[in-house]
């Protein structure tokens, strides 16, 4: 088994249908993957969904009882079961590209230390100020004829794509490149992402547990590497913006205070600001600034700590 794909979802159906049938057309053979789908307490057919793709898919699915939003409790759900070498993570409703899966284990397989590889993404955006127009450009049954035709015309090409303009492709040597580990599609070793503690269950609103996930993965040594061939599609659905900062906003406060570094207290203060792009200038700020590196930086911290003198001895 060469990789497995986690997939979490609640009360998704139409958005899992479209993903799942993507997968199924893989030019990976099937026997080299499987499908994990990690249910957070959906009430909706996603089950029915699901046995309707046993026998196109090597599928295996996950129920876990609602509890609020536990998507990471999910994705972990998903990891603790895979069988695969490496885990690629995708969100409902990501419709696949027939070579992603092949993209991402080449990736894998060309390198000789742990990656963290970042898929590409059409039709990402943050709010749905064009959804109504990509659903009427995006074919469900054909992601392969939908990405070429947005290549074509550079149409609602990656939000990243600011990001990616400005330092290039070879983004692992930033300060900062776990910035991109967007979970919607990704792939990383699965004896990496348990010996890195997998995804902080302890994330129970939206956003950041990704972020976090791809910090511990390049503290750990991953290399982040973009890989375009590894393309998917975002289909456009409900979401609300507003909601999303704030929930954002606090799960970056949640990780300064977990790790206490320069670095990530950097993110609060954007945390207001992610649908404007400023996200993505992060590494120049952490440039700019002379920040160290976490680990730099906490270990300057352990010494400066050991060196004090205790009350007993002032």
């Amino acid at each position: 088994m060469k990789c497995s794909v986690v997939i979490p979802t609640y009360n998704r159906v139409e958005l899992l249908r479209h993903t799942l049938n993507s997968l199924v057309w893989q030019s990976l053979p099937k026997e080299q993957f499987e499908v994990l789908v990690a249910d957070d307490g959906s009430d909706d057919s996603t089950a029915e969904l699901v046995e309707s793709f046993r026998g196109r898919l090597n599928l295996r699915y996950f129920f876990q009882e609602r509890d609020g939003f536990q998507v990471a409790k999910a994705r972990n759900l998903g990891i603790s079961h895979a069988d695969g070498e490496v885990c690629v993570m995708l969100d409902c409703g990501v419709l696949a590209h027939s070579d992603l899966l092949r993209a991402h284990l080449d990736s894998h397989e060309a390198a000789d230390v742990p990656l963290a590889v970042c898929g590409y993404v059409y039709c990402f955006h943050v709010n749905n100020d064009f959804a109504k127009l990509m659903d009427q450009v995006i074919d469900y049954d054909d992601p392969d004829i939908t990405i070429a035709k947005l290549k074509a015309r550079k149409l609602w090409l990656d939000v990243r794509e600011t990001f990616y303009g400005k330092y290039g492709d070879n983004i692992a040597d930033l300060p900062a490149p776990w910035l991109n580990f967007w979970t919607c599609n990704v792939s990383a070793r699965t004896e990496q992402l348990r010996a890195v503690g997998m995804f902080d269950e302890e994330f129970r609103r939206w956003g950041g547990e990704d972020l976090d996930l791809g910090y511990r993965l390049h503290r750990d040594g991953a290399r982040f590497v973009l890989n375009r061939q590894a393309a998917a599609v975002h289909c456009p659905h409900e979401k609300d913006f507003d909601d999303n900062i704030v929930q954002v906003t606090e799960n970056y406060k949640y990780m300064a205070e977990k790790y206490k570094t320069p670095i990530i207290e950097l993110l609060l203060s954007v945390g207001d600001a992610v649908g404007n792009l400023d996200f993505f200038t992060l590494n120049d700020v952490i440039r700019e600034r002379g920040l160290p590196q976490c680990a730099d930086y906490l270990a300057e911290q352990e010494t400066a700590a050991q060196g004090a003198p205790s009350a007993s001895g002032r």
